[in-house]
């Protein structure tokens, strides 16, 4: 008795099937410097009524970032946008998707404007 093996009409079928679900499944949460903490976290209006050095953890999308070396990014909540500088945190977000929703933690900045320098970054 001879084995000899058909292509069937299913092997399509399986391979787009396949491909669909791989595609789908949710990507696990990569993290970029020390991981922001799971805590509650402020909004970019409330970084004006704090006191500069404050430890915080905001939330939302990434609207822009420097094109050049990911060394700063702008992040936008509900409330607001904020400037978020990672130069002196050893990671850069070269690599994070623009529109990105992320989870940054760091300290408010000492200049005039408010600025978040960064300790970590979850995407």
């Amino acid at each position: 008795m001879r084995c000899t093996y058909r292509a069937t009409a299913t092997a399509p079928i399986v391979f787009a099937f396949t491909t669909i679900i791989a595609g789908c499944h949710k990507q696990d949460p990569v993290t970029l410097g020390t991981a922001p903490g799971l805590t509650s976290t402020a909004s970019v209006k409330q970084l004006t009524s704090l006191p500069p050095q404050t430890h915080v953890t905001l939330s939302g999308e990434m609207i822009e970032k420097c094109p050049v070396s990911g060394c700063w990014f702008v992040l936008k909540d509900k409330s607001g946008v904020v400037h978020v500088n990672t130069k002196s945190s050893g990671f850069v977000v070269a690599a994070v998707p623009l529109h990105s929703q992320v989870t940054v933690s760091g300290t408010i900045g000492t200049g005039q404007s408010k600025e978040l320098e960064a300790t970590g970054v979850r995407y």
